[in-house]
């Protein structure tokens, strides 16, 4: 099997400037360029959706990787929240609360 060939972001887009500036028929074009047809109208799709980040690009999976994250973190976040809210049942309340801040607050007995 061939090697897979890989192609700059900037000689995709200037394939879709081709095939958009509608001289020339896509196939002369793709034959020219030495691409199948198809990829050249997939090109043409991806720079009218994603405004040229092509799928697999660099500026494409940086926010998928960060996306990934926050929802990570949202849930983590999530997870804290309903324990601190719900608290654990059976134990006692706390007297008092550190802050950042570094002050002490007196925890008024909710009576659980």
């Amino acid at each position: 099997m061939g090697q897979r060939r890989r192609f700059t972001s900037e000689f995709k887009r200037q394939a879709v400037q081709l095939l958009n500036a509608g001289q020339r028929p896509a196939a002369e074009i793709a034959r020219e360029l030495g691409i199948p047809r198809n990829r050249l109208y997939k090109w043409q799709k991806a720079v009218a959706t994603h405004g040229g980040a092509f799928p697999g690009s660099r500026r494409q999976a940086e926010p998928a990787a960060e996306l990934t994250r926050l929802r990570r973190d949202l849930a983590r976040v999530t997870e804290e929240r309903d324990i601190l809210k719900n608290g654990p049942h059976g134990l006692p309340c706390p007297l008092c609360i550190e802050t950042s801040g570094g002050t002490i607050l007196q925890r008024v007995d909710s009576g659980r």
